[in-house]
């Protein structure tokens, strides 16, 4: 079966600078700490989460010929390593504000090590397969709707719209080559299961402990608007749902939600100054 993967799509690694706030800004998203904690939370995972990704997609590599799909893989594991390197900085900025990371991210790498050790190549691949989606949705939401970074600082937004251009770029990668090697849809279902189940887990621990070493965590009105801001009536996560739910479609792609009229159009802001020399 061909891929609906658009044929032309290039995917390459950038390596913009970005400049974190200095000092860093703890509630750098509109002077709000139950969102700037959201976005902390998830970004800790990044680091050891995008090696892991690396990895599973290389143990399968020599099994591709096609010199596109291998370009394509060569370009998210281009930006896959990029976006960790970034994210350790960022991690690194919240380790110096006294947030216990090594204590957040301790079940992770372990989780991550076992997976490693004990679990088949596929497993792996098909739980990288159900991340990058639950990234992919998240990463369109944030270039198609402003309000998921309305109010942030203008450089930790360009970090977030960097690497949901990214994500969106290569969101069917890793699905490809692992329906090309297994395409199994019982193990990509219940990937995606642990998968959910673990990153919300992960995120929600960040966010509790964040906000516990602001003094923050028994505050309710932080609780009240920080949901509201997450499942309200006009909640962030809520358009999420149904295509979130599409995955466990049998005949799902993650190009049937084609956004690629929104890449070209951040592809702009990242692009522009490479083309300028």
């Amino acid at each position: 079966m061909t891929s609906p993967t658009p044929h032309d799509l290039q995917i390459k690694a950038r390596q913009p600078q970005f400049d974190f706030p200095q000092p860093w800004l703890r509630h750098w998203h509109g002077d709000n700490a139950f969102k700037s904690h959201f976005f902390d939370a998830m970004s800790l995972l990044f680091p050891d989460g995008e090696r892991f990704f690396i990895d599973s997609v290389r143990l399968y590599r020599d099994q591709v010929s096609d010199p596109r799909q291998l370009e394509q893989i060569r370009g998210f594991i281009g930006q896959e390593a990029h976006h960790s390197r970034e994210h350790q900085h960022y991690s690194d900025a919240l380790r110096a504000c006294d947030y216990d990371l090594d204590y957040l991210e301790r079940r992770l790498k372990r989780r991550l090590a076992f997976v490693r050790k004990h679990l088949p190549g596929k497993m792996q691949l098909a739980a990288t397969v159900s991340v990058e989606h639950l990234t992919a949705i998240m990463a369109d939401a944030i270039l198609q709707n402003p309000d998921w970074l309305r109010g942030a600082d203008p450089s930790m937004a360009r970090l977030w719209r960097w690497h949901a251009l990214e994500e969106s770029e290569h969101k069917a990668v890793a699905f490809d080559l692992y329906q090309q090697v297994c395409g199994n849809v019982w193990l990509r279902r219940r990937a995606m299961l642990h998968s959910t189940l673990f990153f919300t887990l992960d995120t929600f621990k960040g966010l509790v402990h964040m906000l516990k070493r602001d003094g923050l965590l028994w505050n309710w009105r932080v609780w009240r608007d920080g949901l509201s801001w997450l499942w309200g009536s006009r909640g962030i996560l809520r358009p999420l749902w149904r295509v979130y739910c599409d995955y466990f479609r049998r005949d799902f792609h993650p190009w049937q939600h084609d956004n690629l009229h929104v890449i070209e159009a951040y592809r702009h802001e990242f692009d522009a100054p490479a083309e300028v020399g």
